[in-house]
């Protein structure tokens, strides 16, 4: 649990510099925009690494806190759906993106509470969990800074018919292929 603790710690702080303006801006005056852009990526990966490790680690000995009934996977299984259109929105704005401001931010949440809702081990919490808050913290932090929101573009309805397609393919791939492969665990 050690590791899955010390890659959130990580992985969220490093996360948490663009809601602290003045120290980024000082980080980035002192060392430079490149290379505090390298900087900043070496350690998200580093802390996302210690994610999938300690997570793993955790799953060799899980403590479960609770258990829910099975149908909430038909709600998770919709909610994962939205969640990788909203992804694809990140890349292709179009009027959903819009509507939603933070396209990627909303998809963190929703993954978040959508795997709350299927598992229930204390490390799944402490993922799962610690994503949401991140997730309710920078969408306040947003809010405050008045940073920048998606917007519609000319090609908003051709995005958005790419992102709601593309995104059912790339959630079946996912579902059916890469779920099982990547995290270990199949979906159905």
């Amino acid at each position: 649990m050690t590791v899955l603790i010390a890659g959130l710690i990580i992985f969220i702080a490093v996360h948490l510099l663009p809601s602290m303006p003045m120290t980024r801006q000082r980080l980035q005056k002192q060392v430079g925009a490149g290379p505090y852009r390298g900087l900043f990526s070496l350690i998200a990966v580093a802390g996302f690494a210690l994610i999938v490790w300690g997570y793993g680690l955790s799953r060799l000995d899980p403590m479960t806190v609770y258990t829910l009934p099975l149908w909430l996977r038909n709600i998770t299984y919709l909610l994962m759906l939205l969640v990788i259109i909203l992804l694809m929105e990140t890349g292709l704005p179009g009027r959903i993106a819009a509507a939603v401001k933070h396209p990627m931010l909303l998809a963190v949440k929703i993954w978040a509470v959508a795997h709350l809702l299927v598992n229930g081990t204390v490390a799944d919490l402490l993922l799962f969990g610690s994503f949401l808050a991140f997730g309710v913290f920078d969408r306040i932090s947003l809010k405050k800074r008045d940073a920048a929101v998606a917007i519609a573009g000319p090609n908003a309805t051709r995005n958005d018919i790419i992102s709601i397609v593309g995104g059912v393919a790339v959630y079946a791939i996912f579902i059916i292929w890469l779920h099982p492969i990547l995290i270990g665990v199949p979906v159905f």
